[in-house]
């Protein structure tokens, strides 16, 4: 197979149905695709200026998402694009490792994308992206495999995706349409990245999937980039006037909200001493769908989301502290004993 500019590609990690992938009528209940790129961090805290120690991982919003289901027990599967090269063998095995099915294709003629995180102070946090012209950012509706998204009942997706590219976008919309064929159910997370376009360009592009959606997660401030001007009521009205039959807003330590078409529902937040904020948005979607592919309440959907974003809130790293069922657990029951023996 050769992707648009004819760069050759081939697909890894994709093992066959004699090797016990599950077939599309009992395929996985998640499927999302995006980029998840290697990702490189400062040791301590301070200025990447004068850094003399760096720890090297991975990270990206959509296997954020799946290992996070993938840890509370939920059948899920990633795809994306990653180089021929070290860091694409190591997204790939890193998220292959904590359970996910992995789709990877495996792009020869483009890198794997690359992030770098620093912490200026103990109070804040800067991330910066290397992924123009990457593997992850060449994403192509070709890319995705007959029957995938229909063995699902839900299809996950972000707004980083449809803003890196061209392809990358027709490959959302793409998996969008096979999702309404299969009568897959389509989640949508904002998740901005003024990196990648300003609000004024992403507002227009990312509505569009919005309105596409059955649930549309976001900050306050990330409704406002849909609809410029509009309070969060009016958002909400206008996605469930589009089709949209539920409206998740994100309040970080203030908790979150659920407004559907007959109900409000709010949670409250957490208190936790935070180390590092990234990746606490995905660590609570993966929760929050979690407990909608079990069925249970909103009260206990929510009270898992919130659990799990503090829970991703307490160790440095993208998706290293998203809880299995088990912390998940104990970190309800207020088990805070620092010695477990």
């Amino acid at each position: 197979m050769t992707t648009a500019s004819g760069a050759p590609v081939h697909s890894a990690g994709v093992p066959s149905a004699s090797a016990g992938v599950p077939s599309a009528s009992a395929g996985p209940a998640v499927v999302t695709l995006g980029e998840s790129m290697a990702l490189v961090r400062a040791a301590d805290i301070g200025s990447l200026r004068h850094a003399t120690e760096l720890r090297l991982g991975i990270g990206g919003a959509e296997s954020n998402v799946a290992i996070g289901l993938a840890r509370l027990g939920v059948a899920v599967s990633w795809l994306g694009r990653v180089g021929d090269d070290s860091l694409g063998e190591r997204v790939v095995r890193e998220i292959r490792g904590d359970g996910v099915d992995v789709r990877a294709v495996v792009d020869a003629g483009a890198p794997t994308g690359l992030m770098v995180k620093e912490r200026p102070s103990a109070a804040s946090t800067a991330v910066h992206y290397y992924r123009s012209g990457s593997a992850g950012s060449r994403l192509h509706p070709a890319d995705l495999p007959e029957g995938w998204v229909e063995s699902a009942s839900l299809l996950h997706l972000t707004g980083i995706t449809p803003l890196l590219s061209d392809t990358a976008r027709a490959a959302v919309h793409a998996a969008i349409d096979r999702a309404r064929d299969a009568g897959c159910s389509v989640s949508f997370d904002v998740n901005y990245r003024s990196a990648l376009a300003p609000a004024s360009v992403a507002g227009p592009v990312l509505r569009e999937i919005a309105e596409r959606a059955d649930i549309v997660f976001g900050g306050v401030e990330e409704f406002e980039i849909l609809y410029p001007e509009a309070s969060p009521a009016d958002a909400a009205a206008r996605l469930r006037d589009a089709g949209c039959a539920t409206a998740v807003f994100k309040l970080g330590p203030d908790g979150a909200s659920v407004v559907t078409r007959d109900a409000v529902t709010d949670a409250r937040g957490l208190t936790i001493d935070v180390v590092d904020t990234v990746g606490a948005g995905d660590a609570f979607v993966a929760g929050f769908l979690s407990g909608l592919v079990e069925g249970i309440d909103t009260d206990g959907i929510l009270r898992r989301a919130n659990a799990c974003g503090a829970m991703a809130c307490l160790v440095p790293g993208d998706w290293e502290a998203a809880p299995t069922r088990r912390d998940l657990e104990r970190f309800l029951a207020g088990d805070a004993d620092p010695v477990r023996r």
